[in-house]
């Protein structure tokens, strides 16, 4: 009993170390007075001056494209590559190869993406900074969708198959739908991952198109706003959604 509640009291305050910075910026979103010492009372005024801030309403445009850009080109390349990795070409030095974007340093991929840009000669704007989530974000959508196929019953394409069915109507009407559940878990990390991406985005970013991080980073070098905290809480609180999503739908055997 008392290892039990040394354990719980750890965890209590774990959890009151990580999350109670978050809490006090989603309380301050809310602050009337805008100071971040002093409680003015309850007001949504921070989220009506968001709502007429042109700067960040594009910059949160230009978010969502690049997400969404990104999750639709990673969930179709990623599926593929999990099925290849499954049930094609099985091999760990392989498989350390396809996942190493996911566990090298963000800082590291950015210059070796920045570096290739130069060289090939392509203006950084928001198709470089697509194109860069694409490669990290295929790892994550293939480790959730490979994840699923694990458990898949083989005797059901098999099946379809003796039945006569070719094998592309035995992807779309058996195999897909059995793995469209990871594939949606795999597609709302890899939105979640692109939104919140700031790293690779800052350095792979032209000058005229700033995604929302970007701009976030540069405002509150010069002290932040209550307009910010009331963008982040809801950044914060759309991320946090598509996470509890996406478990829902990557279910006990999931990636998560």
């Amino acid at each position: 009993m008392r290892t039990r509640t040394w354990l719980r009291l750890h965890s209590s305050l774990v959890y009151i170390f990580l999350y109670a910075p978050i809490l006090m910026l989603i309380i301050l979103s809310f602050n009337r007075s805008g100071l971040p010492t002093a409680w003015g009372g309850f007001s949504l005024r921070w989220y009506q001056e968001l709502l007429q801030n042109k700067e960040l309403l594009n910059a949160a445009l230009n978010s969502l494209l690049v997400a969404s850009g990104a999750t639709l080109v990673s969930a179709v390349f990623g599926t593929l590559l999990a099925m290849g990795l499954e049930r094609i070409a099985r091999n760990l030095v392989l498989d350390a190869f396809v996942f190493l974007p996911m566990i090298i340093p963000d800082i590291v991929l950015a210059i070796a993406l920045l570096s290739f840009f130069t060289f090939i000669e392509l203006p950084l704007s928001l198709l470089t900074i697509t194109i860069s989530h694409i490669v990290f974000n295929i790892a994550f959508v293939a480790a959730i969708v490979r994840t699923r196929l694990s458990y898949f019953d083989n005797a059901l394409e098999e099946a379809s198959l003796d039945l006569g069915a070719p094998p592309v109507k035995t992807f779309f009407k058996i195999t897909l739908p059995l793995i469209l559940p990871g594939i949606i878990a795999g597609s709302l990390l890899a939105f979640t991952i692109s939104l919140d991406e700031f790293v690779i985005a800052f350095f792979t970013a032209g000058p005229a198109q700033p995604t929302l991080p970007i701009l976030i980073y540069s405002m509150v070098r010069f002290g932040v706003t209550p307009d910010v905290n009331a963008l982040a809480a809801i950044v914060l609180s759309v991320s946090a959604l598509l996470i509890l999503i996406a478990q829902r739908f990557g279910g006990t055997e999931g990636f998560f």
